[in-house]
């Protein structure tokens, strides 16, 4: 029997979540793992920011719960299940599924002691590791993110994180308003975004002869949801080996959080 984990779904969320998880392989062995076990143990991975060999025992065995992590990531059906739910919680406060309007910002977050792929140092921020490229709606929802060297500038990290949202269809064909810092701007970018999408980049700067963080008209949103990420100690720094694990790690998160919302 598994414990009541503070980072274990409701049985409501479990059921919201069911739906969307992909049935068996057709002509294999009957599936004998409790699904929602696999999604708990993953999730108490993301929250307690434990290692895989560490979970615990009343969990399945970590190989298999590693297993569907890795290949849930590889298939692409973290980011489906994520996609799903940010329209469902669009929906929920009465948004339509397309956003008008996207900011994009990046975070620089240090790697772990053992971590040495993709890894640059971020002169403006000190800071050795991987920068996290995100695109998120006014609601503070992700729509996509990259995770690259640190070193990687703003404006080749965006153009990276825009082609993802580009390539969303239909989920951002209300879209044409990008929102964001003085670290983006520069006409080339804007030129490029606009050449591209047909988007329009409006660049908010920080005002003049202030001193420390400022909350930054409309970038707020992207500044919340590192906020949101932060609550999750397998993100306070970047731990794993791949970016694209490092990426399926964010989806998965905001995952845990609309669920929380929705149920």
């Amino acid at each position: 029997m598994i414990k009541a984990y503070s980072s274990n779904l409701t049985l409501a969320q479990f059921e919201l979540i069911e739906s969307l998880i992909p049935a068996a392989k057709p002509g294999g062995r009957p599936r004998k793992v409790d699904m929602w076990a696999i999604l708990n143990a993953i999730f108490y991975v993301v929250v307690q920011g434990c290692k895989w060999r560490d979970i615990p025992s009343d969990f399945p065995a970590w190989q298999t719960v590693y297993t569907y992590f890795r290949n849930w990531r590889k298939q692409g059906i973290w980011m489906a299940i994520h996609d799903r739910l940010r329209n469902w919680v669009r929906a929920d406060n009465a948004r339509p599924i397309s956003p008008t309007e996207a900011i994009i910002d990046s975070q620089s977050v240090a790697t772990a002691t053992m971590v040495h792929e993709s890894v640059g140092f971020d002169k403006a921020k000190h800071i050795k590791g991987r920068k996290r490229h995100t695109a998120v709606d006014t609601l503070g929802l992700v729509l996509r993110v990259i995770v690259t060297t640190a070193s990687l500038p703003e404006r080749e990290g965006g153009k990276q994180v825009l082609q993802k949202v580009d390539q969303m269809g239909d989920a951002v064909a209300r879209l044409y308003l990008i929102w964001v810092d003085g670290g983006y701007s520069g006409n080339p970018f804007l030129e490029w975004v606009m050449n591209t999408f047909r988007w329009v980049v409006q660049v908010v700067l920080r005002p003049e002869q202030t001193k420390g963080f400022v909350v930054l008209k409309k970038l707020g949103s992207v500044e919340r949801t590192f906020g949101w990420l932060h609550w999750y100690r397998r993100l306070s720094k970047d731990y794993e080996r791949l970016p694209e694990n490092s990426e399926a790690m964010i989806y998965i998160s905001m995952i845990r959080l609309m669920l929380r919302r929705l149920a």
